[in-house]
């Protein structure tokens, strides 16, 4: 494939964990270029995010495995069985309730990439041939976020400034997944994250970014179009 084709999948994650969070997603997708999101089952506004999802057909929705909240543990990190056991749980919970698959796999906090936990999610996406962040054609962008320093909120790391950078510097040729949080401040959801997601949703809606991708020749899909879009290019695994 030419390295000047460039195909970027905006994901936004966290969806179901709040209703602020939930009104956010929505939003970007609407009148912003998030062209996928990644559901917590275990959330507080779950069953909204479905129902705004059903809404928006063509908004992939994968599953944000969510083991651990904030800063708490859900459950035993240290056993393998009980890990694997409540990943699968979740899994399920998402198939029964959205009624499909998830059309891709990722975890809150990154909980997946721990050596000790990534096989079962590595285990899981190839039993059901989901993309798996980190573990796919997609190369991860995780740079478009407000609070480098804990506490601190920084606009100008989600500025249209520093998104359109990444963009042009990082993006050199093939799939890349940008990772993002857009929301509302909803003074009922104590997270740290926070005031930075609305930040994120107005640059995330900027409407000079329509014109910026055309120009750069950056094709948004979501994760639901990838199959189709890797057989049409040859990359195909």
């Amino acid at each position: 494939m030419s390295a000047t084709i460039r195909y970027l999948i905006v994901n936004a994650d966290d969806f179901g964990y709040g209703g602020g969070i939930n009104r956010g997603i929505a939003e970007a997708h609407d009148r912003g270029i998030v062209t996928s999101a990644t559901l917590v089952v275990n959330g507080r506004a779950t069953d909204e995010a479905m129902a705004l999802a059903r809404d928006r057909p063509r908004l992939s929705v994968g599953l944000h495995v969510n083991f651990t909240n904030e800063a708490q543990r859900l459950l035993e990190f240290d056993d393998p069985l009980t890990c694997r056991t409540e990943l699968r749980r979740q899994f399920e919970v998402f198939c029964e309730k959205m009624g499909r698959l998830p059309t891709h796999l990722d975890s809150h906090q990154h909980v997946h990439r721990d050596r000790r936990r990534r096989p079962f999610f590595k285990e899981l996406a190839r039993e059901h041939g989901m993309p798996l962040r980190d573990n796919s054609p997609v190369v991860f962008k995780g740079g478009f976020y407000a609070q480098w320093q804990y506490g601190v909120t920084d606009p100008a790391k989600v500025s249209y400034e520093a998104l359109t950078a990444i963009l042009e510097k990082e993006l050199p040729g093939g799939f890349y997944e940008l990772a993002v949080h857009p929301g509302y401040v909803d003074p009922g959801l104590e997270i740290v994250y926070h005031k930075g997601r609305e930040l994120e949703l107005t640059t995330l809606c900027d409407p000079r970014l329509p014109g910026f991708l055309d120009e750069h020749a950056i094709t948004l899909i979501g994760f639901g179009d990838l199959p189709a879009v890797l057989a049409r290019t040859g990359n195909v695994r």
